[in-house]
């Protein structure tokens, strides 16, 4: 990331190229959580860091907050039904809540003034963003689906809110280092 980004609203928009772009980063996406996953706290071991967000958040970078969701949710169904199957469809759901909260959030902080300082300014508050609604989420959504009372969720919520911190922190970080290395050819 420059202090200001090329000036892409001049250049005229191919369609079929930014979808291209975009496909190959849900492609990337899927590979990475096939290749990388695992446990962050061993007491909840379900819980498993994966860098799906990191192209999710590139494309929400190059091509904005409704690019940032439809990746989301494109990535979250082909990662459910291929990679993560055994999450089902609680795992799809919590993957398009948690994820479309980080990129919704730091897309459009980051699309009104493309720099560093609305970079990470747009991440951190991604990260909080993603942290707070997952909170929300796990209560209403895990009991339902995992049929635990809200009690047993509560008592793992310092897991489940340093989980999303942490992943959303790790995702954030790399995002803002390879950015820019990448931001030239997706808006090529």
């Amino acid at each position: 990331m420059n202090e200001t980004e090329p000036n892409t609203t001049n250049r005229p928009v191919n369609p079929a190229a930014r979808l291209a772009k975009m496909g190959m980063l849900v492609a990337i996406s899927v590979v990475l959580v096939y290749l990388i996953h695992f446990p962050i706290f061993p007491a909840v071991a379900f819980l498993e860091y994966d860098p799906a967000d990191i192209p999710i958040l590139i494309g929400t970078f190059a091509f904005g907050p409704l690019a940032g969701v439809l990746l989301t949710v494109v990535t979250s169904i082909i990662q459910g039904v291929t990679v993560s199957a055994a999450s089902g469809v609680y795992g799809i759901l919590m993957h398009i809540i948690a994820t479309s909260a980080l990129v919704i959030t730091a897309g459009l902080i980051y699309s009104r003034n493309k720099s560093r300082k609305s970079a990470i300014i747009g991440l951190i508050c991604g990260v909080i963003a993603m942290t707070i609604i997952m909170i929300g989420a796990n209560m209403v959504i895990t009991p339902i689906f995992m049929g635990v009372p809200r009690s047993v969720v509560w008592q793992l919520m310092p897991f489940i809110a340093g989980f999303n911190a942490i992943k959303a922190g790790i995702n954030g970080l790399v995002t803002f280092l390879v950015y820019k290395r990448i931001s030239g050819f997706l808006h090529r």
